[in-house]
């Protein structure tokens, strides 16, 4: 038997969340996660609240220490007096869904803080190291007061570059002996890194490592007068050895957004992205309804037979959409 959907209170939730209600701030993380049809309103409720918030971003492979790294940096944020969002993001569970690993079980050093909130998000699929619902859960945790929010994507790989598109500031995560450097160079994540952290740099090779790695930098475009030249950092997050470094060039590159306006313009790029991607899912949903009717099957079986071309045919589509 089905249950029945339980009605959502958005002013009730949003006001206990403003508040730092962790319960309130789960529910409404949970909506987003499922896209309820409440979902508009929240938004709408939250947007006057957002916009405050500082985001950093951290990826890099499995084994470079992702979730001790964000721990240490947690604890350095909060010896500062900030409130602080963890965002970690988990392959999915292919049986239920949800997050594999759970990062709040490895964070267990922050778990009983009311001033950090950390959730685990499942990826469900979507490629490019965060979940789908990431930029919304983001705007929860400004609007319910978090200083600084910190992403951690999944870990599957080179290939997580979308966590840039959200970030204020990327920090990317490599270690010695991983081969990190040149698989770096090869996937374009010199390109989203705007802070470069060696991580376990007790091991052998971590010099070697730095040295690649700032090679690399010097060979890209980052080199004119002007353009932020990436840091390399290195650290041992299970000691918290190097995490004063890390956060000074943290806040270098927050002042160099500052200074060159360029914050501004990449929350605004983020903006445009979140409101696309709506946008495309409303259209989706639209197909999904053509597909059950005339439109689509119509118009598909006129392209197989050649008498329409694809081009044409799609512009019908779209004229039924509007």
């Amino acid at each position: 038997m089905r249950r029945a959907r339980r009605e959502v209170d958005v002013p009730a939730l949003v006001e206990q969340a403003r508040a730092g209600a962790p319960r309130a701030v789960a529910r409404l993380i949970t909506l987003v996660e499922n896209a309820d049809p409440a979902l508009r309103d929240v938004m709408a409720a939250l947007a006057p609240h957002t916009g405050r918030a500082r985001i950093i971003g951290l990826t890099g492979s499995p084994g470079v220490g992702k979730s001790t790294t964000t721990t240490m940096l947690v604890t350095a944020l909060r010896a500062q007096g900030k409130r602080v969002g963890v965002l970690a993001v988990d392959p999915s569970s292919p049986f239920s869904g949800g997050a594999l690993l759970g990062d709040r079980i490895r964070m267990v050093d922050h778990a009983l803080d009311p001033e950090v909130y950390i959730r685990s998000m499942a990826s469900r699929g979507h490629l490019g190291g965060v979940s789908w619902a990431t930029p919304q859960a983001l705007r929860v945790l400004d609007a319910a007061g978090c200083d600084v929010v910190v992403i951690e994507t999944v870990g599957v790989g080179q290939s997580e570059v979308e966590i840039a598109g959200l970030a204020d500031t990327t920090v990317v995560l490599l270690a010695p002996g991983m081969g990190d450097g040149v698989q770096a160079a090869k996937a374009g994540i010199l390109e989203v890194g705007d802070v470069f952290v060696v991580n376990k740099a007790d091991r052998d090779g971590a010099d070697a490592t730095v040295r690649e790695i700032r090679h690399m930098i010097s060979l890209g475009d980052r080199t004119e007068p002007g353009l932020w030249r990436p840091p390399v950092v290195k650290t041992i997050a299970d000691r918290g050895e190097g995490v004063e470094e890390l956060l000074e060039a943290l806040d270098k590159h927050l002042g160099h957004l500052e200074e060159h306006d360029e914050l501004r313009a990449r929350r605004e790029r983020r903006a445009a992205r979140e409101v696309e991607a709506i946008v495309l899912a409303e259209l989706r949903s639209r197909m999904g309804d053509l597909s059950a009717g005339a439109s689509l099957p119509d118009v598909a079986a006129q392209v197989a037979a050649g008498a329409l071309d694809p081009y044409a045919a799609a512009e019908r589509v779209l004229a039924d959409l509007t």
